[in-house]
């Protein structure tokens, strides 16, 4: 230290000593210790999915094989509960209307949010606004939401047929009809779910670089050309992903023939997941329920499986 440092430091000034490091123990102590709060959040979180998620789904397995009622103990029947569920005629039914309706959700419920999101990308005004609006029915419970369209759908003085009179058009039997009632229901689905949809697209379309545009710009393209050579490629991925998510959510629809319909006209509405619920609930018949649960699993699990690859494979990549 020069001299006139040592000048300008009054005569008691002291370095504060530098604070010795805890001892070895206590830190392995401490280290220990945040460990075990780690791990006990841990044992928390797993301790519901195996009380509330893993532990049903196993006990529905072996249920499948059983034949069981409330009250009685359970017998081993083998395969009987899937060969009693594989001869009921709704269960043709059950997976037709199934299949038709995860189609229908493909053709209707998939392209409309696509093109929300190319209609809220391209605004240049109240954005956030638009977001909102697209995003509010699923913040609706969706049992009040299946009882605002039925309601709807009312045949009498529904405010579909009643808008359709305005218009001078011909009404509709919606939800009663039998050849009406199943796309009556993807509408419903449709509107309640399309806005988690719509916000990941955006998403995927506020992602993509905008010099792309500007290059398919100067070489002439129109609108329909820059989706078809610039959005669509771009955001593949994510449109298969939520293609595959939206199949394996489809096909568990439940709320809205349950509400809505019933299952009926005739049947024209009987779900697998709707099925299982009267098996269960109205026949007593929990083998069968659980038999057709598997069933589902089996199909729903083969989608995930497919699902993942795909998640992983881009993940390498």
């Amino acid at each position: 230290m020069t001299k006139t440092a040592e000048r300008r430091l009054p005569a008691h000034t002291a370095v504060p000593p530098v604070p010795a490091p805890p001892p070895a123990g206590d830190r392995r102590r401490r280290r220990l210790a945040d460990q075990l709060r780690a791990y006990g959040f841990l044992v928390g979180g797993l301790l519901c999915f195996a009380l509330f998620s893993w532990y049903p789904a196993i006990r529905a397995v072996v249920i499948a094989f059983q034949k069981y009622t409330p009250g009685s103990p359970p017998e081993w029947v083998g395969t009987a509960n899937f060969t009693r569920v594989l001869h009921d005629p709704e269960f043709t039914a059950a997976w037709r209307n199934t299949l038709t309706f995860t189609l229908l959700a493909l053709l209707i419920g998939f392209a409309i949010p696509f093109v929300l999101a190319l209609v809220l990308n391209e605004l240049r005004h109240a954005k956030a606004f638009f977001r909102v609006v697209v995003y509010l029915p699923v913040m609706i419970p969706p049992v009040v939401s299946a009882l605002l369209w039925k309601w709807f759908y009312d045949p009498g003085a529904g405010l579909a047929n009643e808008t359709l009179r305005f218009l001078h058009l011909p009404t509709s039997n919606w939800s009663n009809g039998t050849d009406t009632a199943l796309v009556s229901l993807v509408i419903v689905a449709t509107w309640a779910n399309m806005g988690g949809t719509v916000l990941i697209y955006l998403a995927a379309l506020q992602s993509i670089p905008g010099e792309l545009y500007e290059a398919a710009e100067l070489d002439g393209a129109n609108l329909l050309q820059r989706v078809r050579h610039v959005t669509v490629p771009q955001t593949r991925f994510v449109i298969l992903m939520l293609m595959l998510l939206q199949i394996i959510a489809t096909m568990q629809v439940f709320t809205e023939p349950f509400v809505i319909t019933g299952g009926g006209p005739e049947n024209a509405t009987v779900t697998v997941l709707y099925l299982i619920y009267k098996y269960a609930f109205l026949y007593n018949d929990f083998g069968g329920a659980c038999a057709l649960s598997v069933m589902l699993l089996l199909l729903l699990g083969a989608f995930s499986a497919v699902y993942l690859r795909l998640t992983r494979s881009e993940g390498d990549a």
